[in-house]
């Protein structure tokens, strides 16, 4: 496993590519901002289930428009007009099996925008200014031959954590929707170069976790 300034240019010859966590570096930040993507979009919803009063209506008073019939259809929920504006009047309850597609509605409408408009993701990361931590663990060298092991990528020390890791967010959200793996790859270089001379042994990783 060769290493040079550039990063792991012979990555897997010795090993490496056999744990499927290890991947580039870009590839992983994708899917760290992926899932801290995923879980605002949880975390700002509404919480109180939709079995209950207050749950279920707020639920109804956020579909109460014309791409909430429209996610409710997609939904699967087919019922009249009239029984569906009962339900937004609060006169009659769904039956608990539309209860679960009125709570699917709801969270596909939610997702729906919050991918249609990231500009909230971006200001979610860049955080006023103050960036986003990012943690990063080297990769998994359990199944790298034995004799190419590198000692100091084992043990918790070889986790590193950037505290507040600033002007990078607004393209790396772009080049997510986009899917540009490249461009993410530069990204990932520019965030690798704050650490010391070893950064190219990050230019593979098993995970980026992000504290967004």
């Amino acid at each position: 496993m060769p290493y040079d300034d550039s990063g792991w240019r012979n990555f897997g010859r010795l090993g490496a590519n056999r744990s499927p966590e290890n991947v580039r570096g870009g590839q992983a930040l994708g899917a760290a901002m992926e899932e801290a993507l995923s879980r605002q979009i949880r975390e700002g919803g509404i919480r109180s289930p939709v079995t209950t009063n207050r749950g279920l209506n707020a639920r109804l008073n956020y579909l109460d428009s014309d791409a909430g019939r429209q996610a409710m259809a997609d939904a699967g929920i087919d019922v009249t007009p009239r029984t569906m504006k009962k339900w937004f009047d609060g006169t009659q309850q769904p039956l608990p099996a539309n209860k679960e597609k009125i709570d699917t509605a709801y969270w596909n409408l939610r997702t729906e925008r919050f991918l249609n408009n990231l500009g909230a993701f971006k200001q979610h990361l860049n955080n006023r200014g103050r960036g986003t931590s990012i943690e990063i663990h080297p990769i998994n060298q359990d199944l790298v031959d034995e004799p190419a092991r590198r000692r100091n990528l084992m043990g918790e020390q070889a986790h590193r954590f950037l505290p507040n890791v600033r002007y990078i967010w607004d393209d790396a959200v772009d080049a997510m929707r986009e899917g540009d793996s490249e461009k993410l790859e530069e990204i990932w270089d520019d965030v690798i170069a704050d650490l010391d001379s070893d950064w190219g042994a990050y230019t593979y990783v098993s995970y980026v976790g992000l504290g967004a």
